[in-house]
């Protein structure tokens, strides 16, 4: 653009000279000029054909040489906390818009008017609890102070113990006062938004078995007293002897009633859990007779009688039996044990036994096992097969003929008593799981299901190295058997009399070898016999120990 100046001035003098007695030239369009400014606060940039010119906050500028007729555009651009007001001067005095064209038909002087825009007051928010450490109250959004209408999303979470009640606040809005995650939209004005919260009634829970001592019942999650609707997690474990039966409450709701490890819901008052075992029924062989322990805990004897070895009727609270040459031996709940039959070696003389867990018997001595791992044993020493005061760490006993057996908790074997035959010879057994002792040899089953054996063999009683599967074992007097995975039965040995006809035999849970018979119990708890039966001994088909 060229400026106004003499320039001009001389050009219109010649032209007017020139003009002088001829004929005048065309009216060429007036250039304009557009002065333009910005208060504080703004700026304005101005295009003319094409061309920007820049005008910061409180400045001005003329642009000269618009021709007539040519579009100006104007743009306002307020700065930060400022806002474009308005256009000054003509021909957009008035004008609120920021951006406006303008036709250059005159001189103009033009304005835009800024000013400071006005703060949106903003509010604190604080979250509170009550009572006290009752819970969390929390500003989801995060972003306060808040301008009045702004939604919030606010949570509250309680501490054990407590329920949430509802949210107050003396002004605004929830989205629902009752609901834990909700909304708050802000007043014009600070605040503070409570969650409430109350105290839950709990109540004790008390586990308990039945009958005594029969097992453990235990509270896994270990929080009692519990709330009302907690899910608890139990667990029950029957004691040596015992299997379990099931769970019982008076009130609550138990996930599986039938489950070792379920989980029981807490009703609204104080309650015990019951788990229920029963003893395990089970069988003993002795020289001549057989000894059976029902589901209750009574006893039941057949076979010869002539020391009263059968003589078992009163027996309650029994949880294993063990049978010897001409006695039997019954352990009860409360750790004692009992003794009936022929005592001339003192074989019976366990009236003094206390915190016995298993009880043994062998030709003419009876051994019993304590809870602390160690060993007691009463009758015939002719051997030393009473020599186990110094044991310890035992979790088996089985008696033989004239010896005795321990097994460690480490997998290894103790033993004492006749080694003649190397009965005794057990001291390299690595990874036994349960040991038994016949009239002259001894087995022992091994973690991976595999026998061993020593002693006396002429009959191929030890004859066990094929044996795969085994989950029990037993020793006659000259005859073994072996209690398959699969609920069949194996025997080796003496058959003279029919002792290890067994092949027949499934669905076994036990098997128990007498001198010169062999009995078996099945899942359902009946009784099987086979072998020397001439004192009755394996009379028993009309058995069934539940």
């Amino acid at each position: 653009m060229k400026r106004i100046g003499i320039f001009l001035i001389m050009a219109a003098l010649i032209a007017g000279v020139i003009g002088c007695g001829s004929t005048p030239a065309p009216e060429e369009p007036v250039p304009y000029a557009l002065s333009i400014s910005s208060t504080a606060g703004g700026s304005v940039t101005v295009t003319v054909n094409g061309e920007e010119t820049a005008i910061g906050p409180g400045e001005m500028e003329i642009i000269f040489d618009i021709a007539a007729g040519t579009d100006v555009n104007l743009a306002a651009s307020p700065s930060e906390e400022f806002e474009f007001v308005q256009w000054l001067g003509e021909p957009v005095a008035g004008v609120m818009s920021p951006v406006t064209v303008i036709d250059m038909q005159d001189d103009y002087e033009i304005s835009a008017i800024f000013q400071e825009l006005t703060p949106v007051p903003t509010y604190e928010l604080t979250m509170a609890l009550s009572p006290l450490d009752s819970g969390t109250a929390t500003d989801e959004t995060n972003a306060g102070p808040y301008q009045e209408g702004v939604l919030i999303s606010i949570e509250a979470v309680a501490n054990l113990g407590y329920g949430f009640v509802n949210w107050t606040a003396p002004a605004g809005v929830f989205g629902n006062t009752d609901e834990t995650q909700t909304t708050f939209t802000m007043p014009g004005q600070a605040v503070t938004v409570t969650a409430n919260f109350e105290l839950i009634p709990t109540y004790e829970l008390t586990m308990a078995v039945s009958p005594m001592g029969s097992g453990t019942a235990i509270d896994m999650t270990d929080g009692s007293p519990y709330a009302e609707g907690t899910v608890v997690n139990i667990q029950a474990e029957a004691s040596q002897g015992y299997h379990f039966v099931n769970w019982t409450a008076p009130a609550g709701i138990f996930s599986d009633a039938n489950a070792v490890e379920t989980t029981f819901t807490m009703p609204g008052q104080a309650v015990t859990v019951t788990a229920n075992f029963e003893v395990d029924p089970m069988v003993a062989t002795g020289g001549y007779h057989t000894v059976g322990l029902k589901f209750d805990g009574t006893v039941v004897a057949t076979g010869l009688n002539t020391s009263g070895q059968c003589d078992v009727d009163g027996w309650e609270n029994t949880i294993n039996v063990a049978a010897g040459g001409y006695h039997s031996v019954g352990l009860k709940t409360d750790g004692t044990v009992v003794a009936v039959g022929l005592n001339n070696y003192g074989q019976c003389n366990v009236g003094n036994w206390t915190d016995i867990v298993q009880v043994t018997a062998g030709y003419r001595h009876t051994v019993g096992l304590k809870s602390d791992g160690r060993v007691v044993a009463v009758g015939d020493n002719g051997y030393g097969q009473c020599d186990v005061d110094e044991w310890y760490d035992i979790v088996q006993v089985a008696a033989g003929y004239r010896h005795t057996l321990g097994l460690k908790s480490d997998g290894t074997v103790v033993a004492m008593g006749d080694d003649y035959f190397g009965q005794c010879s057990v001291d390299g057994w690595e990874n036994i799981t349960q040991v038994a002792a016949g009239g002259y040899h001894t087995l022992g089953l091994k973690t991976d299901g595999t026998v061993v054996a020593v002693g006396w063999n002429d009959f191929g009683q030890c004859s066990v190295g094929s044996w795969e599967n085994i989950t029990q074992v037993s020793a006659g007097y000259y005859h073994t058997v072996g209690l398959k995975s699969d609920g069949t039965v194996v025997a080796v040995g003496l058959n003279n009399s029919g002792q290890c006809n067994v092949d027949a035999w499934a669905d076994i849970v036990q098997v128990t070898a007498g001198y010169y018979h062999t009995v078996g119990l099945e899942s359902d708890a009946a009784v099987v016999a086979t072998g020397f039966n001439t004192d009755g001994q394996c009379s028993v088909n009309e058995w069934n120990l539940n």
